[in-house]
């Protein structure tokens, strides 16, 4: 009988790390752990700042391995997977050392200069080359800390992002993708290469780029400190790397034109796969080349981000003082209303969907004399539900015919209010899989090892745990509910 094989996914959120060990020939998971209990602090030392500490991502990294291995045999891994919270920026000195905390992708400090930056750059570059504005992503954070902390600056050896900044602690090579590039507005989709332009108009110093190499494929090797520490074998590579939302797309096997997957962690996002590369002026649509992009098969990724998703139910179980989020869902099902709160989850940095505007969190229609916490428990899920839906007929106003959604068996899509909230106000067919980021990472990095031929094969095991329908007799009140979120929302913003 032949040894057991595995791949190991890592995924680096915003709140937690989650590992995964998969199994291909069961096509599961058979063991997983999630670091920290407790949602990862994201300090804001000035208004509109959010950072975190990477060595602190590699220490809850660490800290799974270790219990991962107590139970399993990390010497039948073969290759690992990496996913991570997209657009951060982190800054390491000559030995590898990271200079400040990483300025992550919720923070709000580059904005202007992104808003300076689109005045000034060729209409036809963001259009035809970019297919972005610079906004608030990694290469206008590279920019702030060159006009804010100059001294820092000259000390950069390598700017990463996150997931290049965990696969350098694992092989002792500095690297990034060319979705990863992408993701930071420092790609050029017409002549599919880093753009010159971008970093021309910064200033950037094209040397702090790390070589480039595919999302899919090998990536590096495990160095021999880190296997000896772990209990790999010789020669584990990385195979697959890629960020979280086109990670969470492809978990969910959402990897040809057409195909849309969504998620609800810290922040919500609809994600659209298409082969053709489509710019949003009003920049609320972003597109960036999906992790199974190549030059003869284009893949580009549509995303829309809400901010403020699962951050926002988490301040509401905080507040509240409330023990479990099972507990908050129970409430929120035992009415069939919310009674006239309406509640608006964009307190978590600027809002792409609103031009980078901030447009702060709010609680309307608040009666003393009637409302409870299960109503502003239903009104939390409601609300972030109905932010999703207002991206929706985004998308569907640039062509995007949308009827099915899949998601995967976690965050908010556990709830069955959110779940009923968002397909009835949307009028959307909703696939929950059983799946999540750290399983999907594992997939890829046994597809980029090839361990699997193709990326039919890699998700053959994919198993479809429920399917939800717009109910017709409740979809008339939840588009009412939905209309009258949206009335207060135009006077907010």
């Amino acid at each position: 009988m032949s040894d057991p094989v595995y791949f190991l996914g890592i995924d680096l959120g915003s709140s937690s790390i989650k590992t995964s060990l998969f199994d291909p020939f069961k096509g599961k998971t058979i063991d997983s752990i999630s670091y920290p209990d407790e949602e990862m602090y994201i300090s804001s030392r000035k208004k509109g700042w959010a950072e975190q500490d990477p060595k602190f991502w590699w220490e809850c990294i660490d800290r799974s391995l270790n219990s991962l291995k107590k139970k399993n045999n990390f010497s039948y891994i073969k290759s690992i997977g990496i996913s991570y919270q997209m657009h951060g920026l982190v800054a390491v000195d000559d030995v590898g050392e990271p200079l400040i905390p990483s300025i992550i992708w919720c923070d709000s400090r580059a904005v202007d200069i992104g808003n300076e930056a689109e005045k000034e750059i060729k209409f036809n570059i963001l259009e035809k080359s970019l297919l972005n504005s610079p906004g608030n992503f990694t290469a206008s954070k590279i920019k702030w800390v060159m006009e804010n902390d100059p001294k820092v600056y000259s000390r950069i050896h390598k700017i990463m992002l996150p997931g290049d900044f965990i696969v350098y602690k694992l092989t002792g090579q500095i690297s990034t993708t060319e979705s990863g590039l992408s993701e930071g507005i420092m790609w050029d989709f017409g002549s599919n290469s880093l753009s010159s332009e971008i970093l021309e108009h910064y200033g950037i110093d094209k040397n702090i780029i790390p070589d480039v190499v595919k999302s899919i494929g090998d990536q590096g090797e495990i160095s021999d400190k880190i296997s000896k520490r772990y209990g790999f074998n010789d020669k584990v590579n990385i195979t697959y790397r890629t960020g979280d939302q086109p990670n969470n797309a492809f978990s969910l096997n959402v990897l040809n034109p057409g195909e849309i997957a969504a998620t609800a962690g810290t922040s919500a996002v609809i994600y659209s796969v298409t082969d053709k590369d489509i710019y949003d002026s009003s920049n609320r649509i972003n597109t960036f080349l999906h992790c199974n992009h190549t030059i003869s098969r284009k893949r580009n990724g549509l995303l829309m981000c809400i901010n403020g998703s699962g951050i926002a139910f988490s301040w509401i179980r905080k507040l509240l003082n409330e023990p479990s989020y099972k507990e908050m869902d129970k409430k929120a099902e035992s009415i069939d209303s919310s009674e006239g709160i309406y509640f608006y989850s964009f307190g978590n940095g600027s809002e792409r969907l609103f031009k980078n505007k901030k447009i702060d969190s709010h609680l309307i229609g608040l009666d003393f004399n009637i409302h409870s916490k299960p109503h502003i428990i239903r009104a939390a899920l409601e609300g972030i539900a109905f932010t999703l839906t207002y991206g929706i007929e985004l998308l569907r106003d640039f062509g995007v015919d949308i009827q099915t959604v899949r998601v995967g068996n976690a965050n908010l899509f556990l709830s069955k209010v959110f779940r009923e909230s968002f397909v009835n106000s949307s009028n959307i067919k909703l696939q929950l899989f059983d799946t999540n980021g750290a399983e999907g990472a594992a997939r890829g990095a046994a597809l980029g090892s090839k361990f699997f031929d193709n990326e039919k094969d890699a998700f053959n095991s994919l198993e479809m745990i429920s399917e939800t329908t717009p109910d017709f007799q409740r979809k008339d009140k939840y588009l009412k509910e939905y209309h009258n979120w949206k009335r207060f929302l135009n006077k907010i913003n």
